[in-house]
């Protein structure tokens, strides 16, 4: 099968993205945490800015629940695609290196978009607050760069 380099970050930053879900999901449970609001806020954001009617409340709720998740979705699997874009033509970089860039990549866009619409402001975040950020986003970076890693052909490997 001829796949390309895009198409595997894509993969790449899927599974990235369902670790991500996967860890907070436990996270939730282990800490009998709620479901964070911010997705669904920054659903409301994004349709409000790009004047789309969601319809009546009950049903603009369901939408957002929807919505919301469906956002962080695109944004994974859009940073394995860049990620691929960058090192496509160089060899894969080292397992750690990867993730940084994967996980890190993938947490800066998030929360630098829900501080752009209003959703956020990391500067008032707990300590507590930031690992709930970045655990689930380092789980992030080892899911797509091992995906990464696995996908590709060997010659495009360290090693």
């Amino acid at each position: 099968m001829n796949r390309t380099p895009l198409v595997d970050g894509a993969v790449a930053g899927a599974v990235g993205s369902v670790a991500l879900n996967a860890v907070s999901y436990v996270d939730m449970v282990l800490r009998a945490r709620p479901a964070s609001s911010t997705p669904e806020e920054s659903a409301r954001r994004v349709a409000g800015l790009a004047h789309v009617d969601l319809g009546p409340e009950d049903r603009a709720a369901n939408r957002r629940a929807g919505l919301g998740p469906l956002l962080g979705y695109g944004l994974g699997i859009a940073a394995g695609a860049a990620f691929a874009v960058l090192v496509a033509r160089r060899r894969t970089p080292p397992l750690p290196v990867a993730v940084l860039l994967l996980g890190g990549g993938v947490m800066a866009a998030s929360d630098a978009s829900m501080t752009a619409l209003g959703v956020t402001d990391p500067r008032r975040w707990s300590r507590t607050d930031w690992l709930s950020d970045v655990v689930p986003h380092l789980a992030y970076g080892m899911a797509a760069a091992a995906t990464w890693n696995r996908l590709r052909p060997p010659s495009s490997r360290r090693g």
